[in-house]
């Protein structure tokens, strides 16, 4: 359908606005000294990746090929339809952010060209569901005589109770005023629909584990509704990745793609962009650049903080903490998180001198009280945001028994500092509330259970998805007995419990022992007993399930030297989705396998880990035959070369040719896949290979010449 000239106008205002709403990244931290705390996206941004299946051996065979891993605009490239899963912090509101900025001021990278021209509908799914369903107004679903507080109290057991079924998805003509956006009321009528018809749109439905557990059906068949009737809308969805089945729309035509944990190079190259970003503003200049270079250091040896430093909200906590503290960080992640909230609650006005400018002075404690009962409340009734009268009414009934606070304000006065001062707030629209990142709602909601003894109404809900990290926040913060206790009750058998919640429930309590600081042994052992079991992977699915379970699950793989060799790659599946060094050990056991889902499963591994013993431990020992090597970083090329090559290499990162000439051992390599874009220049730079006779490319590259005998593949 033609576009007219309302449609036109309104579209370049659309445009305008989504850049203005967009274009900044929060980095926590950067505004201890006197830094802006939001950031344009081209200063932060930094280029993700994604790991996806691949089908096939590569060579002809039908065996499932281990995951690749590619810059997430690479990997994007050529799909219509994708469902991308990420943890917490993972960035995947920032990719969203990025695709919507990117296309609506038309500066895509090459390989997404297919976007251009297209019309980005932003869609947080926490805006839509709340709008339509779930509790609201001041008082929500209170209980009888108690505002803010959930019907049924903090102990029911009820995981449906406090929530009401939203519709699943807005009408086109809603998008904009689902998601809050200012253009709303501006749109010609009818504007959307003709968007989407014109084959034009790109639907960007970030957060699906956002809607309650009980409407994500009804809002994947809404979703697939609209695509079956705007077949060429092409269309993003984000989820955390257990908060929806694998292959969860696949019948719909969408890929599935996981953000991949930071590698090493990307670590470094987050330190290297925040404190870039730091210099811009910093008043301790001549420190910055030591700090970045101890960072650096520090994050390659020390194997907590490695473990730590695997998606960019740690990583910005990371460095946020280690400037503040000049040099000095926690060990563990209830540690991190402790300094982060003193960092932001206390030391963050005191170190920039500043002096009450609300007539308000609170220590952190009230403070840390006080945003507690806001995630509680969260918590308790499945909300990722709240209306702001119900924040001022949860107050209010709090501040009675906080005196510190209440001599200095009432609820508005006390909630306005919280949301300018602390640094954990923000009002998403003028009438709601919502914590910066959900992961600290998650941790002041188990602290606040936590302080209320409400491990009952913790295990109750132990076995939804969206309550991993919260379950697992309340074990570091409980003390041994309580720490006993929740194990304990994980394990326990329920009435009218189903198995997959019974399995469920007993992994996560194998993922809870790291956490736990002190813990009575024979509980620990009753865990190992439980869940021992539980680490034989009848499925490629379920392997890579258990690898959220962490280094501990290591402990408990079978020994693989009496295992088929089916079983044998679903184990190296588990043990590679482990992303720390102590997984080598288990690896070796792997590694003279014939067989080719195993070898490439641990080919595929390597950016995973130290690159030298990884190399010398694994790469060294693998048959290279039917097999690709991937190299991403300069690191792993040397290391490559030093093994002497090999015939079939798969470049992931982005080198020159030169750096390829010099890093490829020119005598074994017969096979080279670019999973970039090489451009259209001709490739003449690949006669220094004598023995290469395939190039493998993207299939949205562009056409280049080579040197007579290669024959070009594009997939």
């Amino acid at each position: 359908m033609e576009s007219n000239a309302a449609d036109v106008a309104f579209e370049e205002e659309y445009a305008r606005s989504l850049v203005a709403s967009h274009n900044h990244l929060t980095i926590y931290g950067i505004d201890l000294a006197h830094s802006p705390d939001r950031w344009s996206l081209e200063t932060a941004y930094l280029s993700l990746e994604a790991e996806f299946e691949q089908q096939g051996d590569g060579r002809g065979g039908a065996a499932a090929g281990p995951r690749a891993v590619l810059r997430a605009e690479q990997a994007l490239a050529g799909r219509h339809r994708v469902l991308l899963r990420g943890i917490a912090g993972s960035g995947k509101t920032t990719l969203v952010q990025w695709l919507a900025v990117a296309v609506a001021r038309g500066a895509l990278p090459d390989a997404l060209h297919a976007l251009r021209g297209r019309v980005p509908f932003v869609l947080p799914v926490r805006r839509f569901t709340r709008e339509h369903g779930g509790p609201a107004g001041p008082g929500g679903p209170a209980a009888p005589g108690a505002p803010g507080e959930p019907r049924g109290g903090a102990g029911s057991s009820d995981p449906g109770r406090g929530r009401r079924s939203g519709p699943g998805f807005p009408a086109p003509a809603r998008f904009l005023a689902a998601a809050h956006h200012p253009c709303a009321g501006a749109q010609p009528p009818g504007w959307a629909n003709r968007v989407l018809a014109a084959g034009r749109a790109l639907l960007l439905v970030d957060g699906v584990d956002e809607a309650p557990e009980t409407d994500r059906e009804r809002l994947r068949h809404a979703v697939r509704d609209l695509l079956a009737r705007y077949p060429d809308t092409v269309c993003l969805v984000t989820s955390r990745p257990s908060a929806v089945p694998e292959h969860w729309l696949t019948d719909d035509g969408f890929a599935e793609l996981t953000l991949a944990p930071l590698s090493r190079e990307g670590v470094a190259a987050f330190i290297q962009r925040w404190h870039a970003a730091a210099r811009e503003d910093a008043t301790d200049l001549d420190r910055i650049d030591a700090y970045e270079q101890t960072l650096l250091g520090a994050v390659r040896i020390t194997r907590e903080l490695g473990r730590l430093a695997t998606n960019p909200l740690l990583c910005g906590l990371i460095c946020a903490l280690h400037r503040d503290r000049r040099g000095y960080l926690p060990r563990g992640r209830r540690a991190l998180y402790d300094a982060a909230l003193s960092m932001l609650l206390e030391r963050r006005d005191r170190e920039r001198d500043m002096h009450p400018t609300d007539g308000i002075d609170l220590p952190q404690e009230p403070k840390v009280q006080l945003l507690q009962k806001l995630a509680h409340w969260m918590l308790v009734n499945g909300r990722s945001e709240i209306d702001r009268d119900v924040a001022l009414d949860i107050l209010a009934q709090h501040l009675p028994a906080i005196p510190h606070a209440a001599e200095q304000g009432g609820p508005e006065e006390i909630y306005r500092h919280l949301l300018n001062r602390t640094g954990l707030l923000r009002e998403p629209t003028p009438d709601t509330v919502d914590f910066v990142h959900r992961t600290f709602q998650d941790y002041l909601g188990a602290r606040a259970a936590v302080e209320r003894h409400d491990f009952d109404f913790l295990i109750d809900h132990a076995h939804l998805d969206d309550w991993e990290e919260v379950i697992r926040m309340a074990v570091a913060l409980a003390r041994p007995d309580e720490c006993g206790y929740l194990l304990e009750a994980l394990l326990a058998p329920r009435k009218g419990g189903r198995p997959v919640e019974a399995r469920h429930r007993k992994l996560l309590a194998a993922a809870c022992l790291e956490h736990a600081t002190e813990l009575d042994p024979a509980v620990r052992a009753r865990v190992h007993r439980y869940t021992r079991d539980l680490m034989r992977p009848t499925t490629l699915e379920g392997a890579r399930a258990l690898g959220w379970i962490g280094a501990i699950v290591l402990e408990m793989l079978p020994d693989p030297a009496r295992v088929s060799d089916a079983e044998a790659h679903r184990l190296a599946v588990t043990a590679t989705s482990v992303a720390d060094d102590r997984a080598i050990d288990y690896l070796t056991r792997l590694r003279d396998r014939a067989s080719w889902p195993v070898r490439a499963q641990l080919a595929g591994s390597w950016r995973r880990y130290d690159t030298d013993r990884y190399a010398d431990e694994i790469i060294a020992h693998l048959d290279p035959s039917d097999l690709e090597f991937p190299v991403s970083s300069p690191e792993e090329l040397a290391a490559l070369r030093r093994l002497g090559g090999r015939p079939c290499v798969q470049v992931t990162g982005e080198f020159t040719p030169a750096q390829l000439v010099a890093g490829l051992a020119p005598g074994p390599l017969s096979h080279l896949w670019l999973t970039h874009d090489p451009g259209p220049a001709p490739l003449d730079w690949l006669g220094a290979f004598p023995h290469l006779h395939t190039l493998q490319l993207p299939r949205t590259a562009t056409p280049v010449a080579v040197p007579a005998g290669i024959q070009v593949i594009q997939d």
